[in-house]
């Protein structure tokens, strides 16, 4: 598994909510359904209203997350 940081809004009740999420996976396709997926079902958001501007790879000393940080195995 690697590890990713996903940079992106979704659009709240006024105006953009900005996100950045730190999240494991596969490849940069499976970082995305996640965070479509998760972000979409804890704010009650549909896919076209999150908006994903940036994926990013994390080296292992860059990952904050603990639970991601275990799931890589760093």
């Amino acid at each position: 598994m690697k590890a990713f940081r996903v940079v992106g809004s979704y659009a709240d009740t006024r105006r953009k909510q900005p996100f950045s999420i730190e999240v494991s996976a596969e490849d940069e396709e499976a970082v995305r359904e996640r965070v479509l997926s998760t972000l979409g079902s804890k704010h009650r958001l549909k896919r076209w209203e999150i908006d994903i501007a940036e994926v990013t790879e994390l080296t292992p000393d860059q990952i904050t997350n603990q639970v991601v940080k275990y799931e890589v195995g760093a």
